[in-house]
């Protein structure tokens, strides 16, 4: 019983450790739910990206074949690439993008909606700043049994899901919707670049290129 709930903390505590900046960049993609998110694909972006970073993370669980700090860092072009994406997107008539949007809407199926790019976007985005995560899962897996694997696997997916929730929930605040409605477009992009430089930094991707 002890040692269930000794893996259970620190499977909460690693979660919440790793994936507070998750929770920021969650609440600008649930503010644009009416453009050009539905929730169902910020969600599934999410368990998707997540379950990415697991399997980038599964050589600790077998022991010892551990990816270099540097080569994770390299995630951190990903959200530099969506940022750059968005930016020269917002140069264009926002109104004839809208009507583009609207009419392609209209005629997606619940399959492409699951399918759709946003879906790739959020997981991407997920993937890229998980490089932390796969730090600290690596050594975490590699210190457990199966069992205890398995316990933190569940752990996780199921804060996934209240990460989600509660991210949705501080966007419903009157004053931070408004805000993020307004302004969270714009900042969007800048915020994706700003947390690729930091991965690359963070990491020492740099050294690789130097």
């Amino acid at each position: 019983m002890n040692e269930l709930l000794t893996i259970s903390i620190a499977g909460i505590t690693s979660f919440i450790a790793t994936n507070l900046d998750d929770l920021i960049i969650l609440m600008l993609f649930f503010s644009q739910v009416n453009r050009k998110f539905h929730p169902r694909q910020i969600v599934l972006g999410q368990y998707l990206g997540f379950t990415l970073i697991i399997l980038l993370s599964l050589p600790g669980l077998f022991g010892g074949l551990l990816i270099p700090k540097a080569w994770i860092g390299l995630l951190g072009f990903l959200p530099i690439l969506i940022g750059v994406k968005q930016l020269l997107a917002q140069e264009k008539d926002g109104g004839e993008i809208q009507l583009i949007t609207d009419d392609s809407n209209s005629s997606e199926t619940p399959l492409s909606k699951f399918l759709s790019g946003e879906v790739y976007t959020v997981a991407a985005v997920t993937v890229a700043n998980g490089g932390d995560n796969i730090g600290i899962y690596i050594p975490l897996f590699a210190s457990g049994t199966l069992v205890q694997f398995g316990l933190i696997l569940i752990i996780f997916y199921v804060m996934i899901g209240i990460w989600c929730y509660l991210a949705f929930l501080l966007t419903r605040y009157p004053a931070l919707a408004q805000f993020l409605t307004h302004y969270g477009e714009k900042i969007t992009p800048w915020v994706l670049i700003g947390l690729g430089i930091f991965i690359l930094i963070e990491n020492g991707t740099y050294q690789l290129i130097l």
